[in-house]
């Protein structure tokens, strides 16, 4: 009896074996393509299907109905360059040193980050960030063109001046991503690198979506990966004049958000996804095509645009450039016809390190050997809501930030609990810890680290761990602090941010 079991039980795992390879190798043969929306500064609250009242965005809520929403997706960093770095690499950007918005600014492989002294008011001096995504990292993009895709990248790149552009980073083509953290302008001529101005004041947003409507045209007999990074809805606050006169009108129930130009940037924004959408239904693509939707980081909280802030992320806590949620918690939403649930809600905590090795996983593509992935593959939870076995995700944000109110700070996110380190904010300059029950009370009101002596022991322990881990840059006292000179934060960055308003 034991033997015959024995025997069913080798049959069946040489069945099952097979079944996978055949699986795998008819993945292999089709392979999706893949087109990853990513919406630059775009809040959680900021689409009608995440509870906004004010925005009008029913291709956002399209999406969603064809797919699945996350309610606990988290940007890596708080702000722009890390979190597109650590989706291209799929490792924490504090490894390789980007915690701040800086592709912008000149390289520095060569400079000392380490901290030094800080103005007289900051209680701890911070280190600098790289300006640049290291050509070292095995791109998403280098990985996808190793197994056949045609690479696209289509919008705002934001990881270094030119000798690190998309065309350095694994893309065959590449259609306005330079190293501005922003167009200049919304209308033409924009002066955006990698693309030609239109005809005058036609409209960026328009236009790249013309020009990936054409890229998807062009490559529908290939597998291809559409990278589509908006520039919407960075600064500049510019939308068409009928646009912001239908905003100006409307009003928010709730009573948060009211800035028409960021009503007409949002809808803007939602219409050229739509005929993307479109186009991808008209070439009868959809069936075999990823989609992924997402946002680099919360809604904008500090600029003032006609009297008011751009966005409102209540009931969020602050927004972009803060590692409280309305900094880090974003939209997203992933589609993949009739195999990923449509219409689906999960509540699992991921985060934009995680892109990398799902899709790898999806498309059957090999990483490099010597390649260090810090996400998990959420593949399981797409396709079948198999929960992830993962302790805890992380954020390591070293950094004041100029209005934001943010001080150096690393988070966790465990279970519900998030637990945010504050550094040398305690009294005597220690280190202070802050601990939320997020279930309870999403807008982070009230401090309960008093109340869980044990967990927020465990908690600090697991943030110094993982800052060891990625051998994460951390403040030191400042030697100049005076405590004396004026409590409040300035503008702090080691950078200048040269013509744009924001970062």
């Amino acid at each position: 009896m034991n033997k015959r079991m024995t025997k069913l039980k080798l049959k069946t795992t040489m069945l099952l074996m097979f079944m996978v390879l055949i699986n795998n190798s008819t993945m292999a043969q089709n392979k999706p393509n893949i087109v990853f929306f990513m919406v630059d500064d775009m809040g959680w609250m900021d689409s009608e299907i995440y509870g906004s009242a004010y925005y009008e965005t029913p291709n956002v809520t399209r999406l969603a109905k064809m797919g699945k929403r996350f309610t606990r997706a988290y940007a890596a960093n708080p702000l722009c360059s890390p979190t597109r770095a650590s989706l291209m690499s799929g490792k924490h950007p504090g490894r390789f040193r980007l915690t701040m918005p800086a592709g912008h600014m000149p390289p520095n492989p060569n400079q000392d980050l380490s901290p030094t002294k800080g103005k007289p008011w900051m209680k701890v001096a911070t280190p600098k960030s790289r300006t640049f995504m290291p050509l070292e990292e095995f791109t998403l993009a280098e990985a996808l063109k190793s197994n056949g895709y045609k690479t696209a990248h289509f919008g705002k790149w934001h990881l270094g001046h030119e000798q690190y552009w998309p065309k350095h980073q694994g893309f065959d083509i590449n259609v306005g991503g330079g190293h501005n953290p922003g167009p200049p302008n919304f209308f033409s001529p924009y002066n955006v690198d990698n693309l030609e101005d239109g005809p005058e004041k036609e409209f960026l947003s328009d236009r790249m979506a013309s020009e990936a409507i054409t890229f998807l045209e062009a490559n529908k007999d290939e597998t291809f990966f559409l990278n589509y990074w908006f520039f919407a809805v960075h600064a500049p606050y510019q939308a068409p004049q009928d646009l912001i006169d239908k905003y100006t009108v409307k009003e928010d129930p709730r009573g948060k958000q009211k800035n028409p130009i960021m009503g007409g940037m949002i809808e803007k924004m939602d219409e050229n996804l739509g005929k993307i959408l479109d186009k991808l239904e008209q070439l009868k693509l959809m069936d075999n095509t990823i989609i992924v939707f997402f946002s680099d980081n919360g809604g904008n909280m500090y600029d003032v645009v006609n009297g008011e802030f751009p966005t409102n992320n209540y009931p969020l806590r602050f927004g972009k450039g803060n590692i409280h949620e309305g900094g880090i918690r974003v939209p997203m939403i992933v589609v993949w016809d009739d195999k990923i649930a449509a219409n689906s809600v999960s509540d699992e905590l991921v985060q934009s390190i995680d892109f990398y090795p799902t899709l790898l996983e999806l498309t059957v593509t090999t990483a490099n050997p010597n390649q260090l992935l810090d996400g998990v593959s959420l593949a399981n939870l797409w396709l079948n809501d198999t929960p992830l076995d993962r302790e805890a995700i992380y954020s390591h944000f070293p950094h004041y930030t100029s209005v934001t109110s943010n001080v150096p700070s690393t988070a966790v996110w465990y279970k519900n609990y998030k637990m945010i380190k504050e550094y040398g904010q305690g009294e005597n300059l220690t280190n202070a810890h802050k601990l939320y029950d997020l279930k309870e009370d999403i807008g982070e009101t009230t401090d309960i680290s008093g109340e869980y002596p044990e967990l927020s022991k465990k908690l600090a322990a697991m943030i110094g761990d993982h800052v060891e881990e990625i051998n994460g840059m951390l403040p030191i006292k400042n030697p100049a602090y005076d405590p004396k000179a004026e409590s409040k934060l300035g503008v702090t960055l080691d950078f200048p941010i040269d013509r744009y308003p924001s970062y």
